[in-house]
């Protein structure tokens, strides 16, 4: 695929992840697809996403909820 099919590609998936409010950056979005097209499995993809997701947001809500140091 040339350079400008691929970024022309790119921002379709990242105009449709927009309205699907996925939340997802053209990086990451590029990174899914590539590992997609070398044969990852979309679903465990999706699912390492969502772990990450869970992982960052228990993390941030833990941080938020922790005493503050004197």
């Amino acid at each position: 695929m040339d350079p400008e099919a691929a970024r022309n590609a790119l921002d379709l998936v990242f105009h449709m992840s927009n309205i699907l409010d996925t939340g997802l950056d053209r990086h990451t979005l590029s990174v899914l697809i590539a590992l997609s097209e070398m044969g990852f499995n979309p679903e465990a993809l999706s699912a390492v996403v969502k772990e990450l997701r869970r992982e960052t947001s228990d993390s941030s809500s833990v941080q938020s909820t922790a005493p503050s140091a004197p």
